[in-house]
């Protein structure tokens, strides 16, 4: 386990020597002062009597804050799933290709660690990436709604727990892909493909009907049959965010089939890059 950490190190100190995090910190800061300068909310007895956004009225009705909220933390919970997905895409595709640029692998692989530590402490340490910016960003939301609003929940904690699940198997994909073809571009590529399929594939129940009864329904079906349902859990992430019921039959069962298909593309991707000549 120590190489696997010690090469996550590697990948945290890479994205700090490009200023990464600082970027990262300082987009999510930013975000978060704008929505607290610009929020104003007016709580009467645990009712919502007044909100303003940007000086505009939201909404005059009086109902309970926790009400009233829902929409706020839905919508704050598809842009955290969605949103911090894209952005992952882009900021990390291009760490493991360049750890296997030439002369780095070359180094890294003199080292006394076995081939699997590499894209193994590279997942963790993109991943204490994701989960370090999902759990800065969503509790600046839940302090500045807690305070402003009196009403405090983890709703939005979770959500952003439920992203990072739904970012790993992306990153397993982007991985594998790495290990394929040493392109940025191309990993990020494969990344924004698979969120789309992911997408597609929590509604084909919804999409079934659209195709031809036939080979071309049946390839349909096959095919997000095994992909994750990405848009199910983004659901999921808003429905707990917003304290609803859920539409998910069960959510264990969801992210199960997440973390499966996630270790599925990366043990691809370890087998790849094991019989891989450098």
């Amino acid at each position: 386990m120590k190489p696997v950490l010690g090469i996550a190190g590697y990948v945290l100190r890479e994205a700090m020597s490009r200023k990464f995090i600082l970027a990262f910190m300082v987009g999510i800061t930013l975000v978060l002062t704008v929505v607290a300068l610009s929020l104003r909310i007016e709580v009467v007895d645990g009712a919502l009597a007044a909100s303003r956004l940007f000086g505009e009225e939201l909404r005059s009705s009086i109902r309970s804050v926790d009400v009233a909220l829902r929409p706020v933390y839905q919508a704050a919970a598809f842009l955290v799933f969605y949103g911090g997905i894209l952005f992952g895409i882009v900021a990390c595709s291009d760490f493991a290709p360049s750890l296997m640029s030439p002369g780095r692998i070359e180094h890294l692989l003199a080292l006394p660690i076995q081939r699997w530590h590499l894209l193994a402490g590279t997942f963790l340490g993109v991943m204490v990436l994701a989960l370090g910016g999902t759990l800065y960003g969503t509790t600046g939301l839940v302090l500045i709604f807690g305070v402003k609003a009196g009403y405090w929940t983890a709703g939005p904690l979770i959500a952003g727990l439920l992203a990072c699940v739904g970012f790993a198997a992306v990153y397993a994909v982007m991985l594998t892909a790495a290990t394929l073809v040493r392109s940025a571009a191309l990993c990020a590529a494969s990344g924004f493909v698979f969120l789309v399929g992911g997408i597609i594939a929590g509604y084909r129940q919804q999409m079934t009907p659209f195709f031809e009864e036939g080979f071309g329904r049946e390839a349909f079906r096959a095919v997000t049959l095994v992909l994750p349902r990405l848009s199910a859990l983004a659901v999921a992430a808003g429905d707990i965010a917003a304290s609803t019921p859920l539409e998910v039959r069960s959510l264990g069962l969801l992210l199960l089939g997440v973390l499966v298909f996630g270790f599925g593309a990366l043990a691809v991707g370890f087998w790849r890059f094991e019989g891989k000549d450098y």
